[in-house]
C-alpha cells in the first residue's frame, strides 16, 4: 500500500505533467506551424532556440528560469508587482520548468507530422473558398492530429521524468514541488529509504509504459483517421 506522501507525490506529478502539456499544447501547435509552412529571416536561428532545452543541461534551463521569473528576475518582478504572482519555489514553477523542457519534444513531433501533410491538400481548401484560418483548423490541424498526439505525450513523459530544471528553480519541496524523480532523489540520500525508493521507481515505470501504451493507441486512432480523410480528400 501507498503512503500518503508516496501518494501526494504521485498526484502531484501528474498534475504538473498535465498544465504542463496543456498551457504548451497551443504554442507548440503555432510554432510547428511557423516552422513547417513559413520561410523568413532568422528561420534557422529561431527554430535552434526553440530546440535549445534539448540539447543543454536541464540545470542550465532552470537556473535561466530562475534568473528570469525569480522574485528579483525581469519577468518575476513584474509579476509580483503587477499581478501578486510568485512563481518561484512553487508547483506553478515546476509547470513551467516541464513545459520549458517538453517544449521542443512537443514542437518538432507536430512539426514533422505537418511537413508531411501533401500541400495540395491545403491548396485545394483554398480553391474552394476557405481562409486561412479555415484551412488550417479544417485541413491542418486535422490531419496533423498524429504528431500532436505523440508530442502531447512526449512531453508529458519527458515532464514526469524532469529532475534538473525543476530542482534548480522550485527547489525539493513537500508537497509543492517534490515531484517523482525528485522524491526519489530524497529517498536515496536518507538511511532506510531504499525500499521507498524502489517502489516509487516501480511506479515511474508502470507510469511510463501507460502513456507510452496510451501514445501508441491513439496515434494508431489519428493515422486510420487521417488516412480516411486523406483518402476523401484524394478522391
Amino acid at each position: 500500500m501507498l503512503t500518503p506522501e508516496e501518494w501526494q507525490v504521485i498526484l502531484l506529478s501528474l498534475k504538473v505533467a498535465f498544465w504542463s502539456v496543456t498551457l504548451s499544447l497551443p504554442f507548440a501547435i503555432a510554432i510547428a506551424w511557423l516552422l513547417a509552412r513559413t520561410n523568413f529571416p532568422g528561420k534557422s536561428l529561431f527554430d535552434a532556440v526553440v530546440h535549445l532545452p534539448l540539447v543543454l543541461p536541464p540545470v542550465v534551463v532552470g537556473y535561466f528560469l530562475l534568473l528570469s521569473l525569480g522574485r528579483k528576475g525581469p519577468i518575476g518582478e513584474l509579476l509580483y508587482t503587477w499581478f501578486g504572482i510568485t512563481v518561484v519555489f512553487t508547483w506553478m514553477g515546476a509547470v513551467i520548468a516541464c513545459a520549458v523542457m517538453g517544449f521542443p519534444l512537443m514542437v518538432r513531433a507536430i512539426r514533422l507530422s505537418m511537413e508531411a501533410i501533401d500541400p495540395k491538400l491545403e491548396q485545394a481548401a483554398r480553391t474552394l473558398g476557405a481562409g486561412g484560418l479555415a484551412r488550417f483548423f479544417v485541413v491542418t490541424l486535422p490531419l496533423a492530429l498524429p504528431g500532436v498526439v505523440t508530442g502531447m505525450l512526449l512531453s508529458f513523459a519527458r515532464s514526469l521524468g524532469e529532475f534538473g530544471a525543476t530542482i534548480t528553480f522550485v527547489s525539493n519541496i513537500p508537497g509543492q514541488t517534490r515531484t517523482l524523480p525528485l522524491a526519489i532523489y530524497t529517498l536515496t540520500q536518507v538511511p532506510g529509504g531504499d525500499e521507498q525508493a524502489l517502489r516509487l521507481c516501480a511506479i515511474a515505470v508502470v507510469l511510463s509504459i501507460a502513456a507510452l501504451l496510451v501514445s501508441e493507441t491513439l496515434v494508431r486512432r489519428a493515422s486510420r483517421r487521417v488516412l480516411g480523410y486523406d483518402a476523401v480528400g484524394r478522391h
